[in-house]
């Protein structure tokens, strides 16, 4: 609700401080999107269905820029920024009114159950010190900045990488950066109801999530293939393809942080991931443009992508791993 109002009085903005604030004012109502909706995922949907639910609900940040970019170059073509703003921001609120009647809580005590001696709140697991000491949410922020570093560059730079480093046209940029996002988002789906679908039949499901995730940040670091090529089309294949296999990694990599921390926690956990989420936000945008700027071309920056992909990977693999400590093993088995 703060968002979209924020977003629609951004017409009415006269001033640069005015601009400013109500900016600030929008990213305050955006920061508790992915805490308080993976939260509410975490209470409500079962581990065997976790990764479609969360598949469907990370995707829509890869839909808003492959629809919303061209949506928003046509409104302000035809009727200028400030209704571009006005519309969007109450177009938005529509939202609300399937979410208010479908989004419902479950049986909250039972959701939230902690095993026999401990109460909800005063669990260590569950208290932000004590998680940011868990080799596992180390792991996690780590591989969680690694991913959006990628993901970030994508949203800021690729656009630009498209029209400067490989000579395509507006038109042609537009439809490729959203491709690029579409089929991250069509992927992330199919990657959460798949692994969703191992784990019904048996999978461990910690395990699971986590070689999907591997998976999607390996897949994600040919976009290095990319920059070395002097061939448009290889390139471009690259950078699609590279998106796409980001969509392996997308939903599990935020229900294995589900599956493998307390589900007391689940609010503050991903509160903290988003920390580390946004974070990646501030820094690919800056550290690309100095390396450009250094060096005079994408391939610096997009090999310092492949670098942090690939700790990413590391990450997954020696600090993201099972076995679970006995104290969040009993909370699961308390769903």
């Amino acid at each position: 609700f703060l968002w979209c109002i924020a977003s629609a009085i951004t017409a009415a903005a006269g001033t640069l401080w005015e601009l400013i604030a109500l900016r600030l004012l929008l990213g305050v109502g955006e920061s508790v999107i992915f805490p308080a909706g993976l939260s509410w995922i975490h209470r409500n949907i079962g581990e065997r269905s976790r990764g479609l639910a969360a598949g469907v609900f990370v995707s829509a940040t890869k839909w808003g820029p492959a629809i919303g970019a061209p949506l928003a170059a046509w409104l302000i073509a035809g009727f200028g920024w400030p209704s571009m703003f006005l519309i969007l921001g109450i177009g938005g609120l529509v939202w609300l009114v399937p979410w208010l009647l479908l989004a419902q809580e479950g049986d909250r005590n039972a959701l939230i159950a902690l095993p026999a001696g401990m109460k909800n709140g005063d669990s260590n697991q569950g208290k932000a010190e004590s998680l940011l000491r868990s080799r596992i949410m180390l792991g996690t922020l780590i591989g969680t900045f690694c991913y959006n570093y990628f993901l970030f560059f994508s949203i800021t730079w690729l656009p630009a990488y498209f029209v400067e480093q490989r000579h395509l046209s507006l038109n042609s940029m537009g439809l490729y950066t959203m491709f690029s996002f579409a089929g991250t988002a069509v992927v992330a789906i199919a990657a959460g109801a798949a692994a969703d679908w191992l784990i019904r039949r048996g999978a461990d499901a910690a395990t699971t999530r986590r070689w999907f995730t591997i998976a999607g940040l390996l897949g994600a670091s040919t976009e290095v293939l990319g920059a070395l090529t002097n061939s448009n089309s290889i390139a471009i294949f690259f950078a699609l393809f590279s998106m796409a296999g980001l969509g392996l990694a997308t939903a599990n990599y935020w229900a294995l942080t589900q599956t493998l921390l307390p589900k007391a926690a689940a609010g503050r956990v991903a509160g903290i991931q988003n920390t580390s989420l946004n974070l990646a936000g501030i820094i690919a945008p800056v550290l690309t443009g100095w390396l450009k700027e250094l060096t005079g071309s994408y391939l610096a920056p997009m090999q310092t992508i492949g670098v942090f992909l690939l700790l990413g990977v590391g990450s997954y693999l020696f600090l993201v791993r099972s076995p679970v400590p006995l104290s969040v093993q009993a909370m699961h088995r308390a769903d």
